[in-house]
C-alpha cells in the first residue's frame, strides 16, 4: 500500500521474497551486494537518516562498512525491485556526517513507501527476537535462523515471529459538518507534560476467542462506559513497541450518553468537534481544562490517520 489511503507505517514495496529465507548459499552471496539498515537496540531501535533532504532517506551501508562478523546476525527483509538484496542488523550506530539518529515513532509519517516499510519491518523483526532470546516452553537459549525469520531452541524445537493484534477505534456522533463530534481519551499510563493533555482514539488488544469488532464493543464499553454501533474497518498497521499490528475501526455513538471512564485506563475523556480538531491540527490553542491545551497523537499513528479520516475535508484553514 501506498499514498494517504494508507496509514503511515502500513506503506512497502519491498518483495519479502521468503523463499530465499531457507538458502543459506544465496543468502551468503546476496550479504555481499546487499544493502544493510543498522538498528542499534541500545539506542532504542533508532537508525540513522541522510540530513538536509525530505523525505530523510535512511542510511543504508554495505557489509564492507560493518563490524566483522555483522552477519551472523543479518535478517533478510526483501528484495528491491531491481534485485537488490536487503538487510538489517543489529549493531552500534555509526557516527557518520550528515547524518541523524531517529526512530521510527519521529519519521514514519516523513520517510517514503520504501523506507517505511524497510525500518517498520526491521524493527518488529528486531523487537521480537529481543523478547525470545529463551524458549517458553523449555527455558533454554534459542538462536537466529531462516534468516532472522524464526529462533531455534537446543532441541531443535522452532518459534516464529507473532505479532499481538489491537483494535483502535475513532468513535463519533455521525453529525457531517464542523459541529460533528468525536470521542477521545488521555490515557492514565501517558506522562504528563505541563500545559499540554494528549487525546486519542480508545485502543486496546483483541483478547483470545474475540473478533476484532467484538474487542471494539467491549474496549469502548469498559474505557468510556458508552456503547456503539456502526462499527466499520478502515485499515491496518503495524505498531513494532514491541510488535502490535493496529487494527483501524471508525464507530458511532451517541454524545447525550453519559460518558464513565474507568481510571486505571483511561484519566479524561471527552467530545472534541470537528472544528476543535480542525484548531489543534492548524496549530491553534483548544483548551481542555485546568490549564492545559490539546495535543493530538504523533503523525506515524493511525490513530490520527483515523481522525484525518473522520474529518473528511472540514479541516480549517489557519486564519
Amino acid at each position: 500500500m501506498s499514498g494517504e489511503t494508507a496509514p503511515p507505517l502500513a506503506r512497502s514495496t519491498l518483495d519479502r521474497a521468503a523463499h530465499h529465507r531457507t538458502d543459506p548459499a544465496w543468502l551468503a552471496e546476496a550479504w555481499l551486494r546487499g544493502r544493510v539498515l543498522v538498528l542499534d537496540s541500545t539506542a532504542g531501535g533508532r537508525t540513522l537518516v541522510r540530513t538536509g533532504v525530505m523525505p530523510p532517506p535512511l542510511l543504508l551501508l554495505g557489509a564492507g562498512d560493518l563490524p566483522a562478523g555483522s552477519e551472523a546476525g543479518a535478517m533478510f527483509l526483501g528484495v528491491e525491485e531491481d534485485g537488490t538484496p536487503m538487510f538489517a542488523v543489529d549493531v552500534p550506530l555509526p557516527e557518520l556526517p550528515g547524518t541523524r539518529a531517529v526512530g521510527l515513532r519521529d519519521v514514519g509519517h516523513l520517510l517514503s513507501d520504501r523506507d517505511a516499510g524497510l525500518f517498520t519491518t526491521a524493527l518488529a523483526l528486531q523487537n521480537w527476537h529481543l523478547r525470545h532470546l529463551y524458549s517458553a516452553a523449555t527455558g533454554t537459549p534459542t538462536e537466529m535462523d531462516e534468516a532472522g525469520w524464526s529462533r531455534v531452541d537446543r532441541n531443535g524445537d522452532r518459534i516464529w515471529p507473532r505479532t499481538d493484534p489491537a483494535m483502535i477505534v475513532l468513535v463519533h456522533d455521525g453529525v457531517d459538518g464542523p459541529e460533528g463530534r468525536c470521542l477521545l481519551g488521555n490515557n492514565a499510563s501517558w506522562p504528563g507534560t505541563p500545559g499540554e493533555r494528549r487525546f486519542s482514539c480508545l485502543a486496546g488488544y483483541v483478547e483470545p476467542g474475540e473478533s476484532a469488532e467484538a474487542a471494539v464493543l467491549r474496549e469502548v464499553q469498559e474505557e468510556v462506559g458508552v456503547g456503539v454501533d456502526k462499527i466499520t474497518y478502515v485499515g491496518s498497521q503495524a505498531w513494532p513497541f514491541p510488535g502490535s499490528l493496529m487494527l483501524g475501526f471508525l464507530a458511532t455513538a451517541d454524545p447525550e450518553h453519559p460518558v464513565r471512564v474507568d481510571p486505571t485506563e483511561i484519566a479524561y475523556a471527552r467530545w472534541f468537534t470537528r472544528r476543535e480538531i480542525g484548531a489543534a491540527l492548524a496549530g491553534r490553542t483548544v483548551d481542555v481544562g485546568g490549564g492545559a491545551r490539546l495535543v493530538l497523537p504523533p503523525a506515524s499513528s493511525i490513530a490520527l490517520f483515523l481522525i484525518h479520516r473522520w474529518l473528511d475535508g472540514w479541516l480549517e484553514t489557519p486564519a
